[in-house]
């Protein structure tokens, strides 16, 4: 079967690929272990000189790189540019900060000398979403292969061509030939690629089945996993925040990305003394957003990325109101081509009904009432996943106890959640292991070797 490119404001085909045979996978596999090979023999100065590259190739492209961002997968463009320049970013910390990050560490032991040396583990094989298409791999690739790692990436099979973007900006930045490959497979190919001897690890940021299923093919093989997985963030107003700024994060901490993030805020619990207001807010700026095509730099928010995600998202807010709830705005699909939905904000569903704690990827913002901070943190924390969470208060002991008690891998208390690179990134439950970003993402894939001297002897 091939590998199709659709555009989800149209649901045109732009382009189809047919998917690698077993020589051509087997060509990159040998190309990743040579460039590992040869990667992990450069200093970190050199490194950096060819990420430092990457982040100017992905600058001096980054309008069409955002294009085939938003022709692939949906976002509007001014978000693909802003993912673009983020990647830039991040690409650029770990140039900076990599060579420090992964120093030896000088341990006072009974030895004469004693270290903890940080060495790269091979070839590590990221399996990517299609939602940030370019975002999910730099943030991997970049700390990978500062630490003298080379990268195979299987990306979503429905942004073909931004995967082979990202191959085509690292064969032109400086790296060893094959540090960076793209590999053209679908899901039923990955098996053999994770058996490879010369595949040393997995990282995979998708679905909860997907991460249940690599993580227990690359267990059997004893090969270390990260895995990003789901989430179905709360966010939480309590009297004392400011309710007008909320009301605007809220709004683009749900719709970003046309509602398909992970860490996108879903599941809104406000204190009953502001709960009416807040949800006047929302409901008011939902119904303002401007929905249409990505390629235009009014628009809000564009279409979800296929009709199957768009068919699911209907089933699911067709159970939320089977449930007991109801519908303030939206809750349909739009007219006309393509896979669009309209913002919808749903309140009085119960928070213990299953529908309540699943993931919904569009642009449905579920609303709760809470009696107080306990309530609250009792409904953020009955879902099966643990991604993000964000906690709006004045009061210091308030953000104290949701600091404490919020079942998250990061709580953001009067902001919206969002991956920093100066910052862990990661999940608990069913969101996933492991961290990605930080001086922890780029010690995920190395091998930290302890190292003990003795003194030295008489001849």
């Amino acid at each position: 079967m091939s590998i199709a490119s659709v555009n989800p404001a149209t649901g045109k085909v732009i382009k189809t690929f047919e998917p690698m045979n077993a020589a051509q996978i087997e060509a990159k596999i040998a190309a990743a272990q040579s460039g590992f090979e040869r990667n992990r023999a450069l200093d970190f100065p050199t490194r950096a000189r060819s990420m430092s590259a990457v982040a100017d190739l992905l600058i001096s492209q980054k309008r069409e790189l955002a294009t085939l961002a938003t022709l692939e997968m949906g976002k509007t463009l001014r978000q693909a540019v802003a993912e673009v320049e983020k990647c830039a970013w991040g690409c650029r910390y770990y140039a900076e900060n990599a060579a420090q990050q992964l120093a030896d560490e000088r341990i006072a032991t009974d030895a004469a000398e004693s270290l903890v040396r940080y060495q790269p583990l091979g070839v590590i094989l990221a399996i990517m979403p299609w939602n940030f298409p370019f975002w999910q791999v730099l943030r991997f690739a970049a700390p990978a292969l500062m630490a003298g790692n080379a990268a195979m990436l299987k990306h979503a099979s429905n942004v073909p061509q931004c995967a082979l973007a990202i191959e085509s900006i690292f064969d032109r930045s400086g790296f060893p030939p094959g540090t960076f490959g793209t590999l053209l497979i679908g899901s039923a190919a990955v098996e053999a690629v994770i058996k490879d001897p010369r595949v040393r690890a997995v990282t995979l940021t998708g679905s909860e089945p997907a991460g249940r299923a690599v993580a227990a093919q690359a267990g059997h093989e004893i090969k270390k996993t990260v895995l990003e997985l789901g989430g179905s963030d709360p966010f939480i107003v309590m009297p004392s925040a400011d309710l007008a700024q909320a009301a605007q994060t809220a709004v683009t901490a749900r719709v970003q990305n046309n509602g398909q993030s992970c860490i996108a805020a879903k599941r809104f619990i406000a204190a009953a003394p502001v709960a009416e207001d807040f949800t006047r807010r929302l409901v008011e700026r939902f119904q303002a957003l401007a929905v249409g095509d990505p390629m235009d730099d009014s628009t809000d928010v564009g279409p979800l990325v296929n009709e199957a995600s768009l068919k699911e998202l209907e089933s699911q807010v067709q159970r939320l109101v089977a449930a007991g709830g109801k519908i303030l705005t939206g809750g349909r699909r739009l007219d006309g081509p393509g896979f669009f939905y309209a913002p919808t904000v749903i309140a009085d569903v119960p928070p213990d009904a299953d529908i309540a704690k699943e993931e919904l990827f569009g642009p449905v913002a579920v609303l709760f009432r809470a009696r107080d901070t306990e309530e609250a943190i009792r409904i953020a924390n009955s879902t099966t996943f643990g991604l993000g969470a964000s906690a709006w208060t004045n009061d210091p002991a308030e953000r104290q106890r949701f600091i404490d008690a919020l079942d998250a891998g990061a709580v953001f208390v009067n902001g919206m959640v969002k991956s920093d690179p100066r910052l862990p990134f990661g999940g608990i439950k069913a969101s996933g292991y492991g961290r990605e970003l930080s001086v922890y993402g780029i010690r995920e894939f190395v091998n930290i070797k302890s190292v003990w001297i003795g003194p030295a002897q008489p001849r």
